[in-house]
């Protein structure tokens, strides 16, 4: 797991995100543990407070669950419910970025070309 210190994403919410990410790609699979919450700090050279603000976020979102004593594991994921929430998301983000682009004076043909242009560098 990576995290950056400078990348302005605050730390519990980069464990979260590279968390969720795993768990949606397939990477992590149900029923598996995740790192206790002392050796992931311990690792990541952070806060216990940090890691458990993470785990806390996934637990409030559904993706995982605590057991007294054993930590935390992965639950099973609804993929037509997990898509609907990251669509919600997404064009959530989408509502912000054509708000901000009528703010700055941005056509709607140079917001499209702005999102293609991202979308040819996006990381495969």
């Amino acid at each position: 797991m990576k995290i950056s210190q400078s990348s302005g994403v605050p730390i519990y919410q980069q464990i979260a995100n590279s968390f969720r990410n795993d768990i949606l790609a397939g990477r992590l699979k149900e029923g598996e543990y995740l790192p206790s919450i002392r050796e992931l700090a311990k690792d990541l050279r952070i806060s216990v407070i940090t890691t458990m603000k993470a785990y806390e976020i996934l637990s409030e979102e559904g993706y995982i669950t605590p057991a007294q004593g054993k930590g935390y594991y992965v639950n099973s994921q609804d993929s037509e419910l997990l898509k609907e929430q990251h669509l919600r998301k997404v064009e959530s983000s989408l509502n912000d970025a054509i708000a901000n682009a009528d703010i700055a004076g941005i056509t709607d043909k140079e917001l499209v070309s702005m999102l293609n242009m991202l979308l040819s560098m996006k990381e495969d």
